[in-house]
């Protein structure tokens, strides 16, 4: 399996999780704590530059920091494929201004940014409206309307958003949050993933200029990054996955090993893991595409479900304490089966 990641690298950032992120994992998960100086480190460490490698090699790069931050926390993971799917925006846009001004400080964690494609993804599948209008005027466009969740923010971070224009096409923009007209409030009532900064948004006729309009046409803009937007989500479920079955295992002989007679066993668990976890990386060396990552993302989301829920099992009754790892992958597991595109939505793609 090919890693364009070296193993100090690797290691290096590995570091990192142990020290800075670990400790601050129960914060996250039940004080709505936002890891954002974490992120930027990613940035700050060069693990999210692009200069100088393929497309591929920034892909399995990514792919593997991923799997590593959801292993100990699917909300930073979570943050994180935010960052990288408003990256692939940046990465892909042919404005200048956005690849020289913006994209650098993006890729070295100066900026952070969320994806804002949530109702656009549905619109697209035929599931929703577009929430967003945008309306021509000179040197740019005036957004309205409202994105109920919008993860990966603070006043200083931008985001994707897709628009209905006056003529009845679809723009892509990148915006500031600091955009004049936007109101931001946040959300934290949620079951798990409160540490994700994510906030409802208001547009009151908030102007977006030329200089921040990803795609004139968002429809094949949006068709050619989807495969990406996917892709980051895969490796969400991997680490969390992953994390449950070495926590099986970790108490296997507890209770007189009585944990053996149970009909979900780590080790099929993890055969299952390391074959989809193969063919998902196959599938980067050799070409992403929508179809094959529909089904992949499909798949490793429900081994993820029956991992964590096998996990909680497993652990008994120290597992059923709120404050326990269990019950924090147990609350993730759930938010990834709703992550656009949810798993209904998945089935649907896949039927049709």
């Amino acid at each position: 399996m090919g890693n364009v990641a070296t193993r100090p690298e690797e290691q290096k950032w590995q570091d990192l999780i142990q020290q800075e992120l670990k400790p601050l994992v129960s914060n996250i998960d039940l004080e709505h704590h936002y890891p954002k100086h974490f992120l930027k480190q990613l940035g700050e460490n060069g693990w999210l530059r692009s200069a100088s490698l393929s497309e591929t090699d920034v892909s399995l790069r990514e792919f593997r920091l991923m799997e590593d931050v959801s292993h100990a926390c699917m909300t930073t993971g979570f943050t994180l494929w935010c960052h990288l799917a408003a990256l692939t925006y940046v990465r892909h846009t042919t404005n200048r201004y956005l690849q020289e001004e913006v994209l650098p400080s993006l890729e070295d964690g100066a900026v952070l940014a969320g994806t804002g494609l949530s109702n656009p993804m549905k619109f697209y599948g035929e599931l929703e409206r577009l929430l967003l209008k945008a309306k021509r005027t000179e040197g740019g466009y005036v957004l309205s309307g409202t994105l109920p969740s919008v993860s990966n923010l603070g006043e200083d971070h931008w985001f994707g958003a897709v628009a209905e224009t006056d003529d009845g096409g679809r723009v892509m923009l990148f915006v500031p949050c600091d955009t004049e007209g936007i109101t931001m409030k946040e959300k934290v009532d949620y079951m798990g993933i409160n540490g994700s900064a994510t906030y409802r948004l208001k547009f009151n006729d908030a102007f977006i200029p030329d200089d921040f309009v990803v795609s004139e046409d968002a429809d094949a803009f949006v068709e050619k990054v989807r495969p990406y937007f996917l892709m980051y989500q895969i490796p969400l479920g991997l680490g969390v996955t992953e994390a449950s079955i070495h926590s099986m295992k970790k108490i296997s002989n507890k209770q007189a090993g009585c944990n053996q007679y149970l009909p979900v066993q780590p080790e099929e668990l993890e055969e299952e893991w390391n074959v989809r976890r193969q063919e998902v990386y196959q599938t980067i060396e050799e070409g992403i595409t929508w179809e094959t990552l529909v089904k992949q993302r499909l798949g490793i989301t429900y081994l993820t479900l029956k991992a964590a829920n096998a996990s909680m099992i497993h652990n008994g009754g120290a597992g059923y304490l709120n404050i326990s790892a269990p019950a924090r992958r147990l609350r993730e597991t759930y938010f990834l089966v709703n992550l656009t595109p949810t798993v209904k939505h998945l089935e649907k793609l896949l039927a049709n």
